[in-house]
């Protein structure tokens, strides 16, 4: 049976990189994209998969991409959640638009993905979702307010989805990563970076294949009894 996978953004960062990963484990990807098509298409082009546009947080969107995967693939058995978006600024600036954006894609965007994905995998019994959370979920981070309460949600959804899904073969993990080398850390200086490196644990920034990797493993028979879990790839940061 072809292992199919989805994985929500990932025509760029961590997700191009999952991506990668999973085609490498022998899963055939829908490589999902909302602006980057030529990234995406070149993208499944490299591992044998294929491109599908939609933005996530649109319910019309995510049934259309759902749609396309099944004529095209088959039916979703993995689902990788890792469609986000991130805003960098004090609490009382945040407009209320931009608040709607960050739950929209973040977290909306993955209940989305879920309902669609869920009910082919509850009839075959089998299936396992990959949300892509965050350390500042798990503890918040300050002017990132946002974006800390859509992965704090992730990782609640996370846990309720194992507990609900369990009997019927489905297993739910978040992979919370740490400081990753993406688009996301641009926006921090040379100083700032090296104090990032310093104040984790293990000395250094984590890659985008760190996080990947993880996302493969719990995708695995070797994690066949992990499910409601939250794999921090943080180097130590947070403990």
């Amino acid at each position: 049976m072809q292992k199919i996978a989805l994985v929500t953004g990932g025509s760029r960062g961590i997700g191009s990189e999952i991506c990668r990963v999973l085609a490498r484990e022998g899963w055939r990807v829908a490589v999902n994209y909302n602006h980057s098509e030529s990234a995406a298409r070149a993208l499944a082009a490299e591992i044998g998969g294929i491109a599908v546009g939609g933005n996530v947080a649109s319910p019309a969107d995510t049934e259309n991409i759902f749609a396309t995967i099944r004529a095209e693939l088959g039916e979703v058995s993995l689902l990788v959640n890792n469609a986000g978006i991130g805003e960098y600024g004090l609490f009382t600036d945040l407009s209320f638009d931009r608040w709607n954006e960050l739950l929209g894609t973040n977290l909306t965007g993955a209940f989305n993905c879920c309902k669609a994905a869920i009910p082919a995998m509850v009839r075959a019994k089998s299936g396992c979702i990959v949300n892509i959370a965050s350390m500042w979920g798990e503890v918040g981070a300050s002017c990132e307010v946002a974006y800390s309460v859509t992965k704090a949600g992730l990782i609640g959804m996370t846990k309720a989805l194992a507990k609900e899904l369990g009997p019927s073969g489905i297993r739910v993990n978040a992979v919370s990563p740490g400081c990753i080398e993406t688009d996301m850390m641009a926006r921090f200086s040379p100083d700032e970076r090296a104090a990032l490196a310093d104040e984790t644990p293990l000395g250094f920034i984590g890659q985008t294949s760190d996080a990947a990797e993880a996302v493969a493993f719990l995708a695995s028979e070797k994690a066949r009894f992990i499910t409601g879990q939250v794999l921090g790839v943080n180097g130590g940061f947070v403990i």
